[in-house]
């Protein structure tokens, strides 16, 4: 079950390969993230120097009804990701190169655990974009017709 999407992604980024890793996350945030409250615009995966995979730049809201527990709550914090160590290194050397980058594509709600699609993506150019638009316009107008 998808719970959040980054709708603009497929528009800027042409996406190659895809992952599915875990989160850490608190309680409040769980709850938060099952509701929905999620916004993933401007966010990104970085990899450390100790080979942690981190989510940065995602937005999570807080919980209303556990305010009392989420005191001093930063919803931009990171958040480590659960992956492999192959996947890790794998991505390591995929955001070395350039042009390309890793990025958050849809939250997932998988056996009752929350789970983020990551895709390798390299970035779109204007013209790439207007070719798309074109293609779908094209699309569009061939399902009228017929």
């Amino acid at each position: 079950m998808v719970l959040a999407k980054n709708k603009k992604i497929n528009h800027d980024y042409k996406i190659s390969e895809k992952f599915e890793a875990g989160l850490v996350l608190s309680g409040p945030e769980v709850k938060s993230c099952k509701k929905g409250s999620i916004d993933m615009k401007g966010s990104y995966i970085a990899v450390d120097n100790n080979s942690e995979a981190w989510l940065t730049g995602c937005y999570v809201a807080p919980y209303k009804p556990a305010q009392k527990v989420q005191t001093g709550y930063d919803p931009y914090q990171k958040r480590k990701l659960l992956l492999k160590k192959k996947e890790i290194n794998f991505l390591m050397g995929k955001e070395k190169e350039s042009g390309t980058s890793v990025l958050p594509l849809t939250f997932l709600l998988r056996n009752n655990f929350i789970k983020l699609e990551i895709g390798i993506g390299q970035g779109k150019k204007k013209y790439d974009k207007r070719e798309d638009i074109k293609k779908r316009d094209f699309e569009r107008r061939k399902r009228k017709l017929f």
